[in-house]
């Protein structure tokens, strides 16, 4: 049984409409004057970049771009961008610009700058030495909350594989949200985004209680702890009641602050507490379709839920409540029932599929997929219910 737990997080925090003009004070404060910004060909076609670029240039900062960022940014994207950056002024702070894998390959090459050697080197987790560069995260979507989490995500092509860097050290050092950003982001990036956010939210909301996680020494993801609660249970309302308006009606700055603030708090709650059966399924389920991962794991989402009601009756009921599920006279036990139809009927609305059919998941599939999910023990080990291949299973053909 484990005793104690600790709260990670980035140690500063800049979040408000036009927050990116604070970018000068910031590296100011950080002392640097030569900046690499990391970022990706949408962000750059949008104008967003140069937004940022421009700052830089008016208060005198020496600005290289890398603008080659890709979805699951390949070992050799981030390789090409350690050596981009060797080619510049000495760098003195990295900026990641754009989603999460933007903010990722940031990490990485700030890890690269500060010790060397090859992102392989650091694969799992607390293998980061030390300090990473100063590292300065403005996310441009409200899903990941990579700009306060631990974790970076790269592909290895030659063997097909995400492998992880996972380290309290890669917690950027300021996160910069400014809600205007995301404002222009398409309604279905904008609900796979908002739908990813949810998922963080409610697997550190109802992961196994820190104490009862089967693990030695230290961990990343702990298990449920109270802080890491509070921030879940409010990022599930404020995504529960934003994610529609921000993906039926883009240009609702409220909403879309709301998801910015919402994909925050899930990410500092789930960095720390962790996910579970939906993010260990979805990791599988990625390697056979084409879905972003946000889908994958929203889709999972009610499901998981659904098969774990029992353990967590408490807090599925309100999960309900925040969703704003309040039947009169409804017993515990029966919200904790409703908490999963809310998130199907989010999906539904959002324009999300619902059945792993319809991304192109076919039932001769589902035993390796429940096998190499029980693999994933990081994440296995954070569920509230205990899972077995049969169970698995079970849950996924309810899904199919």
């Amino acid at each position: 049984m484990r005793n104690t737990w600790e709260f990670y997080s980035t140690e500063k925090i800049v979040f408000g409409n036009g927050a990116v003009q604070h970018l000068d004070s910031i590296l100011t404060r950080l002392k640097a004057k030569n900046v690499l910004l990391v970022t990706d060909p949408g962000i750059k076609n949008a104008g967003i970049a140069d937004r940022v670029t421009n700052i830089l240039r008016d208060a005198g900062y020496q600005t290289a771009v890398f603008d080659k960022a890709v979805p699951e940014p390949p070992i050799e994207t981030a390789l090409e961008c350690w050596e981009f950056a060797k080619t510049q002024m000495q760098t003195d702070a990295v900026i990641g610009l754009g989603g999460g894998s933007s903010i990722d390959l940031a990490k990485v090459v700030a890890l690269l700058m500060a010790h060397g050697g090859h992102p392989l080197d650091y694969y799992g987790e607390n293998l980061v030495p030390g300090p990473i560069a100063p590292l300065v995260a403005i996310p441009t979507t409200a899903g990941t909350g990579s700009e306060v989490t631990s974790v970076a995500v790269l592909t290895d092509v030659a063997n097909n594989l995400k492998i992880g860097i996972s380290d309290n050290y890669l917690r950027p050092a300021v996160a910069l949200l400014d809600p205007e950003l995301t404002v222009g982001l398409p309604p279905y990036v904008t609900a796979c985004s908002g739908i990813d956010a949810l998922s963080h939210a409610v697997e550190a909301y109802t992961a196994k209680r820190f104490s009862y996680i089967q693990a030695e020494g230290s961990i990343l993801f702990q298990g449920s702890i109270p802080i890491s609660d509070a921030l879940a249970l409010e990022a599930i309302e404020l995504i529960a009641r934003n994610l529609p308006l921000a993906v039926l009606q883009g240009s609702n700055l409220e909403a879309r602050s709301n998801m910015l603030l919402g994909s925050l708090m899930a990410g500092m709650a789930f960095s720390n507490a962790g996910t579970a059966a939906a993010h260990a399924l979805a990791y599988p389920i990625g390697g056979l379709v084409k879905s972003p991962h946000g889908e994958v794991t929203g889709l999972l989402l009610p499901y998981v839920m659904d098969f774990n009601k029992e353990v967590e009756q408490k807090k599925m009921a309100r999960i309900a409540l925040a969703f704003g599920v309040n039947p009169a006279g409804a017993s515990e036990r029966e919200l904790a029932a409703e908490a999963p139809k809310a998130v199907l009927r989010l999906l539904e609305t959002v324009g999300l599929p619902t059945r792993l059919s319809q991304i192109g998941i076919t039932a001769d599939q589902i035993p390796e997929i429940a096998e190499k999910a029980l693999t994933i023990s990081r994440l296995v080990r954070n569920n509230p219910r205990v899972p077995t291949q049969q169970s698995f299973e079970e849950l996924l053909r309810k899904a199919l």
